[in-house]
C-alpha cells in the first residue's frame, strides 16, 4: 500500500544485511521459498553504513518536504519540520564524521534500492491529498522509523567498525526512537 511508502523496504533490505537483500514490494504477495538457501549477505563496511544512513535521512528529508508542500495540517506540518531539521542535522554530522575519518560514504546496492523504492512511492504519494495524505504520510512514519530503528539495532550499529561512526548511529537511534513515538501520536491524532 501507499502508505507504507518504504519502511518494508528499509527493513528488509537492512534486516537481510544490506548488499544482497532483495527489495520486495509491501503489497506484493508472499515470495515463495527458495529450494537453496541464499547465499550470506555481503557484511557492509562503514563506508557503506555511512551511505546507507544518508541516504535513508535523505529519504525522510524529501518526504518531509512533499508534507510541507501537501499538507495544511497544523500537527502533520509540526512533524514534517522536525523531520527536516533533525534529518538534516544527522546528516550534517555524518557527513562531518566522515570527513574528518578521511571516509567517502560509499554507494552500495542497499542505498540505490533504497532510493528507487522511494522515488517510485513518493509518484504513489503525489496522488494524495487533505486528510488521505495525512494519514498516509503518518503512517509511514511511523512504520519507516520502525524499521530504520530496527535495521539500527539489529544490523548497522554492530556491523559499525569504527568507534565514532558507531556512537553516532547510537545517538541517531535515540533521536529516531523519539521521531517513532512523536509518529505514533500523531497516526492516533489523524484517525
Amino acid at each position: 500500500m501507499t502508505r507504507m511508502f518504504i519502511a518494508a523496504t528499509l527493513s528488509l533490505a537492512l534486516a537481510a544485511g544490506g548488499a544482497a537483500a532483495q527489495i520486495a514490494d509491501p503489497a506484493a504477495p508472499a515470495a515463495k521459498p527458495a529450494a537453496k538457501a541464499a547465499a550470506p549477505a555481503a557484511k557492509l563496511n562503514d563506508a557503506q553504513i555511512a551511505h546507507i544512513v544518508y541516504t535513508a535521512d535523505t529519504i525522510d528529508i524529501d518526504a518531509a518536504n512533499h508534507a510541507l508542500q501537501v499538507s495544511a495540517n497544523p500537527k502533520v506540518r509540526a512533524f514534517a519540520e522536525e523531520m527536516v531539521r533533525d534529518h538534516t542535522a544527522v546528516n550534517e554530522k555524518a557527513l562531518a564524521l566522515a570527513k574528518s575519518l578521511n571516509l567517502k560514504p560509499e554507494d552500495n546496492p542497499t542505498s540505490k534500492k533504497l532510493m528507487a523504492q522511494a522515488q517510485t512511492k513518493t509518484k504513489d504519494m503525489a496522488q494524495l491529498s487533505g486528510m488521505a495524505f495525512d494519514q498516509a504520510y503518518a503512517a509511514n512514519e511511523l512504520a519507516y522509523h520502525k524499521a530504520v530503528n530496527a535495521a539500527l539495532a539489529q544490523n548497522l550499529i554492530p556491523a559499525a567498525q569504527n568507534a565514532e561512526l558507531k556512537a553516532l548511529l547510537l545517538t541517531g537511534q535515540k533521536l529516531f526512537k523519539e521521531h517513532e513515538a512523536h509518529a505514533q501520536t500523531l497516526v492516533q491524532s489523524l484517525k
